[in-house]
């Protein structure tokens, strides 16, 4: 099994999505031990005592996340397939950094594929969460 099966399957955390099943396209994408990884290329048998967040939990349940935020402001999400995936992403980067460039935020949303083309707002998105983070 991987991340996402369990994800998905055993747990009905539904908000990671499942897209190519090869790493390649980024709907699956989650923080693992703070960092941006593709849910469907990790083993859940190498993940005793890793934290992993998912697109569920980067709200507390009553407010959404920065970033969630910006990305409904921004119309981030055309479609809304990719955009749990996107937001992953963006969440990963910006709390390592949050002032980055936009060379920075392309490298860190490089392998996540938008099929509506939205990549404009997306990038609006980032920049609109990075002023919200760094503003409080």
């Amino acid at each position: 099994w991987t991340l996402l099966d369990v994800l998905r399957m055993h747990l009905g955390l539904t908000g990671t999505k499942k897209g190519c099943d090869q790493g390649e396209c980024g709907t699956c994408t989650v923080i693992l031990n703070g960092k941006a990884v593709n849910a469907c290329q990790i083993l859940a048998v190498e993940l005793e005592g890793c934290e992993v967040t998912t697109i569920e939990g980067i709200s507390d349940g009553t407010c959404l996340n920065p970033v969630q935020i910006a990305f409904i402001e921004n119309d981030g999400g055309q479609c809304g397939f990719c955009t749990p995936g996107f937001i992953m992403s963006t969440v990963g980067l910006l709390e390592t950094n949050q002032n980055p460039s936009d060379e920075e935020i392309s490298l860190a949303l490089g392998g996540n594929l938008c099929r509506c083309n939205a990549y404009a707002a997306i990038m609006d998105s980032v920049r609109s969460a990075s002023r919200k983070l760094k503003d409080g």
